[in-house]
């Protein structure tokens, strides 16, 4: 794992990687939540990294810098010929708006897990938030949600904020327990790590 703070610039690969994922935090995140997914994840034919961000504004300039990280990755790393990005909580609304502007020749995936999709009312107001319409070529968009009523972000709303009808998305309700606890908020990203490192 190489974590960056939000304004750096990612640097090639010193071995050839086929895969690059970029993994997003959530709010007020120390990022203890990703050990595990990303040590699960990481492999020696992927070039991992973990995004820093300023998760106490709104995700449109983060989304900006992340974009253009990915640009320079690519121009760095000719062998990658596949992308996949997690956003996690807050920072799912993040990744999700590539939904409508990927527009790269590589295949990406998006999975946005436990993430607020439809928008909460004051991050909609304050930061002009819209969910994801449709979804682009080259891109597949997963959406992994919680139980609402385990979910400790989401259990006292009045509607679960993760559910959005967006075509062509593969949508996954998470399970009640994993590995004996209770599958909660942060817990998620472990479960589906899980899932993707099964493929």
């Amino acid at each position: 794992m190489i974590r960056r703070p939000p304004r750096s610039t990612p640097k090639p690969s010193s071995a050839a990687s086929d895969v690059y994922k970029r993994q997003v935090h959530g709010s007020n995140s120390p990022g203890y939540e990703w050990i595990y997914p990303l040590k699960t994840l990481d492999n020696e034919d992927t070039l991992t990294l973990f995004f820093r961000w300023d998760d106490s504004g709104c995700p449109a300039p983060s989304f900006k810098i992340l974009n253009e990280q990915i640009d320079q990755i690519l121009d760095q790393n000719k062998n990658v010929n596949g992308i996949t990005i997690m956003g996690h909580s807050y920072g799912a609304l993040l990744v999700s708006m590539f939904s409508e502007s990927w527009s790269n020749d590589i295949p990406v995936e998006i999975h946005s897990i436990a993430g607020p999709l439809a928008g909460i009312s004051d991050l909609n107001s304050l930061c002009d938030y819209q969910q994801p319409r449709f979804i682009s070529t080259n891109l597949r968009f997963y959406q992994w949600r919680t139980l609402q009523h385990l979910d400790g972000a989401f259990k006292d709303l009045d509607t679960d904020p993760q559910i959005i009808n967006l075509e062509d998305s593969f949508v996954t309700r998470l399970p009640e327990n994993y590995r004996g606890r209770r599958l909660g908020h942060n817990w998620s990203i472990s479960w589906v790590a899980d899932e993707l490192n099964q493929r």
